[in-house]
């Protein structure tokens, strides 16, 4: 049997102290952190997606940030295969994997080993759908994979229209729904012995608060100018998918004030941290932190290394 490779998982919802946290865990041991964010990848986008600034990195190795162009298709197989090759490049360099990041779907596809199957995609099918997005308008295409495939629905975002789009067409082609192909593609045992953190709050309202002040952070920071610019450059495909540029168009085609604006940004993040942390409770083995039980951070490091100090990961000669 091949040797598992040990892996530390830090997941959540969003501005939730993942980044933070895992930087001083890697500190500790010398890791590196394989990024699972699914638009953080894009270059560019730096501000709205919150990528970590090279003093948050504090010299840590960050992989998978900032390498694709944001007119570029990148799924959930392309991040499998890719965050699987840096944490074996990673271990073969004597050093521990930490992946990090808040795309649930991400995560539990890399940690389970899922295989994504080969399903042709039919172009008929996907132009005609696609003509039914810009006639009906996203949602609606959204409810109707929510009827046949609500655990595919559940896992995107109603402004992801290529996943959407995807999900319906192998429906179509096939008559079985998207999340039972992925089911039946998990044919392998996972290489991987991994501890997967799960971080949250005891008080949720403190993470809604910590969510609108980083909001306002990121407006002081440039968000505005950032999306403007990508609006202008005609980049908004992609960016459609990340809560912080869409919700500002209204402001740029003077339809709405900037302050309902960030003020939309702000609902619909809270509401995309609710559905993460929907996710995360589904994965199976996830270990629970609740921060705001924490006096600073320093003892959270303590309660993993103490965890860690006990799990099979100390067999492997890296920690």
């Amino acid at each position: 049997m091949t040797e598992k490779i040990p892996l530390i998982v830090i997941a959540g919802p969003t501005a939730s102290g993942k980044t933070a946290l895992s930087v001083e865990l890697a500190k500790e041991y010398g890791a590196e952190i394989v990024s699972a964010d699914s638009m953080q990848i894009y270059k560019g986008l730096s501000i709205a997606t919150a990528k970590p600034t090279p003093d948050e990195m504090q010299g840590v190795p960050h992989h998978l940030i900032d390498f694709l162009e944001p007119d570029q298709p990148f799924s959930v197989a392309d991040y499998v295969k890719l965050a699987g090759e840096c944490i074996r490049d990673i271990y073969s360099r004597g050093k521990l994997p930490i992946v990090c990041g808040g795309t649930g779907l991400y995560i539990s596809s890399l940690v389970q080993n899922i295989l994504f199957d080969d399903t042709a995609g039919d172009p008929e099918i996907r132009k005609r759908l696609e003509a039914e997005i810009k006639e009906h308008g996203n949602h609606a295409l959204w409810e109707r994979l929510r009827e046949i495939d609500p655990e595919s629905a559940e896992a995107v975002h109603e402004n992801n229209t290529p996943r959407v789009v995807r999900a319906l067409e192998v429906y179509e082609k096939t008559g079985i729904p998207l999340s039972v192909h992925k089911k039946n593609s998990r044919r392998e045992e996972s290489p991987y012995d991994a501890l997967i953190y799960g971080l949250t709050f005891s008080d949720r309202q403190m993470l809604y608060d910590r969510i609108d002040k980083r909001v306002d952070i990121m407006a002081e920071q440039g968000l505005v100018e950032e999306c403007r610019a990508v609006y202008e450059a005609g980049g908004l495909a992609t960016c459609a998918q990340a809560i912080g540029y869409k919700e500002l168009i209204p402001y740029f085609d003077g339809e709405a004030s900037l302050i309902e604006c960030i003020d939309k940004i702000k609902q619909e993040t809270r509401r995309y941290a609710k559905r993460q942390l929907t996710w995360f409770r589904r994965v199976d083995g996830i270990s629970w932190i609740e921060s705001d039980k924490f006096v600073e951070l320093k003892k959270i490091i303590e309660k993993l290394k103490n965890d860690i100090a006990k799990s099979k990961i100390m067999c492997y000669n890296i920690i």
